[in-house]
C-alpha cells in the first residue's frame, strides 16, 4: 500500500467535514473492495474516513409502511433481522447468499450500494424495491442512482445514512451464483406493490444493475411466472466473460425471473 492518513470519526458530520477537507479520501465500510484494491496498489487514496465507529449508522426499523435499513448494517445483521423477516422474507434472504460468514459479518448494505459492484446482489434489491437512498444532504430513488458499472449518482462528500425500502405485497430474489465468490452470475428480484411492478437485474448488465420493462408490463396483467412466457430478454449490452456468454445470460434472466415470481 502507499502511504495514506487515518481518520476514525464519531458523526456523518465529521466524516462529511473530513470528505471536503481531503478530496481523494475514501470513505471505509466494511473494506472488502476497498482494501484489495490498495493492497495491489490500483488505489492510493490520500486518507481513509473509517466510517465503523460513526454513531447511528446501522439498525433495521420498520416505519409505516417502509424498512429503514443504516447503511453501516452488517449483512448477516439484516440476514438475521426477524423485524425484517416478518415483513418482507425476500429482503432478508438477499444477504444470506452474500460471499461467506467472514464477508457477511464485516460488509455493509451502504458499502455494497455505493460501490455497486455489476455482479452485487443489494442494487437488484433496492432497484427491485424502488427504495430511496438517504444521504448526509438529500434523497435519491433507486431509478435515479446506479448510473453505471461501479458508478452512482452520489457527490463528493456525499455520503449515505440509510435506505429506505417500501413494503412490497409481492417480492422475491432469485440468483444463479459464481460457486468460489459467491457473486450472481446472474440475479433478478421480482416485487409488486399495488400497480408498482418492477423487475431488476444484477450480474448480467455491462453497466451494472438494470430494469426488464417487458418482464414488467406484461405482468401487468396477471403476476405469475406464465406472464412472461415467450418473452426474450436480447443479449445486447450484457456480459460475456469466462463464466458466461451474453446469450447465456439473458437466457438466465428469463428462467431465474419464472423461479421469482413462482417464489413471490
Amino acid at each position: 500500500m502507499y502511504a495514506f492518513t487515518y481518520h476514525r470519526p464519531t458523526t456523518v458530520r465529521q466524516a462529511a467535514n473530513l470528505l471536503a477537507k481531503h478530496p481523494e479520501a475514501k470513505l471505509l465500510a466494511g473494506g472488502h473492495s476497498l482494501i484489495p484494491v490498495m493492497k495491489l496498489r490500483l488505489a492510493s487514496p490520500s486518507a481513509i474516513i473509517d466510517m465503523n465507529h460513526v454513531e447511528g449508522m446501522s439498525g433495521v426499523e420498520v416505519k409505516g409502511r417502509s424498512v429503514v435499513i443504516g447503511a453501516m448494517t452488517r449483512h448477516f445483521e439484516v440476514a438475521a433481522s426477524q423485524t425484517l423477516k416478518d415483513v418482507m422474507p425476500a429482503l432478508a434472504g438477499v444477504p444470506g447468499s452474500i460471499g461467506d460468514p467472514h464477508v457477511r459479518h464485516r460488509g455493509t448494505i451502504g458499502g455494497s450500494i455505493a460501490n455497486n459492484d455489476p455482479n452485487a446482489d443489494y442494487p437488484a434489491a433496492v432497484l427491485g424495491l424502488g427504495a430511496t437512498i438517504i444521504t448526509n444532504k438529500r434523497r435519491i430513488l433507486a431509478d435515479d442512482f446506479f448510473t453505471g458499472m461501479f458508478s452512482t449518482a452520489l457527490e463528493p462528500e456525499e455520503i449515505i445514512t440509510k435506505i429506505n425500502f417500501p413494503v412490497a405485497k409481492k417480492s422475491a430474489y432469485q440468483k444463479f451464483k459464481h460457486p468460489a465468490s459467491g457473486f450472481a452470475l446472474v440475479g433478478v428480484f421480482v416485487s409488486k406493490r399495488g400497480s408498482d411492478i418492477r423487475v431488476a437485474v444484477t450480474g448480467a448488465g455491462s453497466n451494472g444493475v438494470f430494469r426488464v420493462p417487458q418482464f414488467e408490463e406484461a405482468l401487468k396483467k396477471r403476476f405469475a411466472p406464465k406472464s412472461i412466457e415467450g418473452i426474450a430478454v436480447s443479449p445486447d449490452g450484457l456480459n460475456t466473460d469466462i463464466h458466461a456468454s451474453a446469450e447465456y445470460r439473458a437466457h438466465l434472466i428469463g428462467v431465474l425471473a419464472k423461479r421469482a415470481l413462482a417464489a413471490a
